[in-house]
């Protein structure tokens, strides 16, 4: 079975094919600035060649037919027609409550992801223009799958989800923690259970999903008990442009000061704020790092503040566990930045960790495995996460159950 996964955004769309009988990727690409005049499809050849071009692409059905002309393209196509495409499985990322496990699309999964629009208003739009178009281009008999962000986490209990402001709000608007990056989370906390060789339901796990947007997550016995992100993404520690929590009063006390509106601190908070505003240099780590080693402290204090955040979220999820069995670092800047990895595992010498600093220092690019000595009391590892491999997987085995 080939399934295509996609990851729709408002102006992109990303996807892979994927050969599940031996679940190797067949072709993967992107579409960028669907909707201007710039819109562009890239893509890998078979031989890792790669190639760019320039596309009208005014909205998502003219990406999905772009994909569609790639993927069967006579010089370099990974199929010769697009019947060979089995089914298609789409990341969403706000489920709500509805949805604790994957799905198949029909009309109620598509009016339920519309009707969660306000708590994700910069996604769950365009993932519905992308289920739309997909049917446009490949037809109403193929099946397509919803894979939901939250889902993962819907195992917490109510002291972790709910928000100490009145329940009124949590009964008219769904105001509540729930959580993101939950693909990623599952597939990598899966994962070190089997490098383990133990079953997930003996284990408390804490998985770091670190990247310019970032998540850390609490899994005991392979159910979610706490995550860091909330209502939407801006919860948690700092991230590239966001601020991450903080005090409430912030908000008012600078709105105030500044004359500022609803939309101009959101703007702040989730564009403005993280290593971008703490820094002054830029949302990207690399650029924050040269900065920092050439001797700009506000970088160094960006760096500072990030690993401290990190590391207290891991603290507490020891403590709110019991316990911990294994530490996950995942993600762009998980994978990639030996040095986060080494000052975050520093302060969590007093829970028994010892980093194999030699090791932690060639684990990048691709490079993964254990992280931790041998003799530290909680095994901490890098692994590189594959949440269009989960999507491509519920898909299958929601599609063959048919």
């Amino acid at each position: 079975m080939n399934v295509l996964v996609i990851n729709a955004g408002s102006s992109s769309l990303k996807y892979q094919l994927i050969d599940m009988s031996s679940e190797t990727v067949m072709a993967k690409g992107n579409c960028e600035r669907i909707g201007t005049d710039g819109a562009f499809i890239g893509f890998k050849t078979e031989d890792g060649q790669k190639i760019e071009r320039k596309t009208p692409m005014h909205n998502h059905t003219e990406a999905f037919e772009a994909v569609k002309n790639v993927l069967i393209d006579p010089e370099y196509g990974a199929i010769k027609e697009l019947s060979e495409v089995a089914a298609i499985g789409h990341r969403i990322v706000q489920g709500g409550a509805y949805y604790d496990k994957s799905v198949l699309i029909d009309d109620v999964v598509l009016e339920k992801i519309r009707e969660l629009s306000p708590l994700a208003p910069l996604h769950n739009p365009a993932h519905i223009q992308g289920i739309e178009a997909c049917t446009k281009v490949f037809g109403e008999k193929i099946p397509q799958v919803a894979v939901f962000d939250t889902a993962f986490h819907q195992t917490m209990p109510e002291k972790a989800y709910m928000y100490a402001v009145p329940y009124e709000y949590y009964e008219k608007y769904g105001v509540r923690k729930y959580g993101f990056h939950g693909t990623s989370h599952r597939y990598v906390s899966e994962k070190m259970a089997e490098l383990m060789g133990k079953p997930k339901e003996e284990l408390k796990i804490i998985t770091c999903h670190i990247g310019n947007g970032s998540s850390i997550t609490a899994i005991d016995g392979g159910k979610v008990i706490d995550t860091t992100m909330g209502l939407t993404p801006l919860g948690g520690f700092m991230m590239g442009t966001r601020s991450g929590s903080l005090d409430p009063s912030v908000v008012t006390f600078v709105a105030e000061k500044e004359n500022l509106s609803i939309d101009d601190v959101n703007t702040i908070l989730n564009k403005k704020s993280g290593l971008l505003g703490v820094s002054g240099v830029s949302s990207d780590d690399r650029d924050v790092t040269k900065a920092e080693e050439e001797g700009n402290a506000r970088a160094k204090l960006a760096h500072d503040m990030l690993y401290y955040q990190i590391a207290q979220y891991i603290g507490s999820y020891y403590v709110a566990m019991g316990g911990c069995d294994a530490i996950v670092f995942t993600a762009g800047l998980g994978e990639n930045q030996p040095i986060l990895r080494e000052k975050v595992c520093d302060y969590l010498k007093c829970l028994g960790v010892e980093l194999d600093k030699e090791f932690n220092n060639k684990a990048r690019l691709g490079v993964t495995g254990t992280l931790s000595s041998a003799s530290s009391k909680i095994r901490v590892e890098l692994i590189a996460t594959d949440e269009e491999m989960v999507i491509a997987r519920d898909t299958k085995a929601i599609v063959e159950a048919l």
